[in-house]
């Protein structure tokens, strides 16, 4: 999706591949810990659906091996094409909001950060659960900004003030996006509505990290122009903020990351 088509953070910017790297570094251990427990392995079939980058369909394709396959699918496929991506993996542009799901069945269907800024959520979660091969998993991990609103949780002084001020705004202009700022702990419950069995779910959120600067910085940088027009910040502040960020003075949390998974009856 485009910032026209509603998506704030376009990833035609230059600071889509700053955030996709820093995304990697802060939530692919979790991600793959996950593929890992659920029995994720060779010669399986997986959707990796709104992939973005390449980092996570390359961490799918060493677990299913040259036996396996790995369909990664977005609206915007130029950061998947843009480097080469293993044998074992196919690239294909798809909107999960309004397309049929591709050809399958899937052994493992997986999406990260992505339903919360779909339009239609619920459409796009049937048609991930409807490609499951019986007893195939369904693996689901959304933020919840509404959990957890605070980007310092130690707001112990004015650089914390700001930056926490700068969060809101950036919640503000995703509110009004359509994005669902508590979609991550409703995860079980759709899962189950939608049928799927052994649903579990857990949250992981890093309090700092050199990883989270780094997304910070280019999340800000990508969004100032919409903060500043909205009256939502000033130039002066968000010059303060990321000087503080490339600073290191600020402890810098994540939303929690919400993972839930699902089977499909057998």
């Amino acid at each position: 999706m485009t910032e026209d088509d509603g998506y704030l953070l376009d990833n035609r910017r230059a600071e889509a591949g700053e955030r996709f790297d820093a995304l990697a570094e802060l939530f692919d251990d979790s991600t793959f810990r996950h593929f890992d427990a659920l029995g994720l392995g060779p010669g399986h079939h997986v959707w990796e659906v709104g992939a973005g980058g390449l980092s996570v369909p390359r961490g799918l394709a060493e677990r299913v091996g040259p036996q396996g396959r790995v369909l990664a699918s977005d609206l915007d496929t130029a950061w998947l094409s843009g480097a080469e991506p293993p044998p074992n993996v196919e690239v294909r542009r798809h909107d999960v909001g309004q397309d049929q799901a591709p050809a399958g069945p899937f052994d493992f269907v997986h999406a990260r950060l992505v339903l919360v800024h779909v339009a239609d959520r619920a459409r796009a979660l049937a048609t991930m659960a409807g490609a499951l091969r019986p007893g195939g998993v369904l693996l689901i991990e959304d933020a919840d900004p509404a959990l957890q609103p605070l980007l310092c949780l130690d707001e112990y002084g004015p650089e914390q003030e700001r930056a926490n001020r700068l969060r809101r705004g950036f919640r503000a202009l995703l509110a009004e996006r359509g994005a669902d700022l508590s979609y991550g702990r409703k995860l079980p419950r759709l899962l189950r509505e939608l049928g799927l069995e052994e649903v579990e779910a857990d949250a992981y959120f890093p309090v700092t990290s050199p990883a989270g600067a780094v997304l910070e910085a280019a999340t800000v940088r990508q969004v100032r122009d919409q903060l500043v027009a909205r009256d939502l910040a000033d130039d002066e502040d968000i010059e303060r903020h990321l000087a503080s960020v490339a600073a290191g003075r600020l402890d810098l949390a994540t939303s929690p990351m919400i993972s839930a998974w699902g089977r499909r009856p057998a």
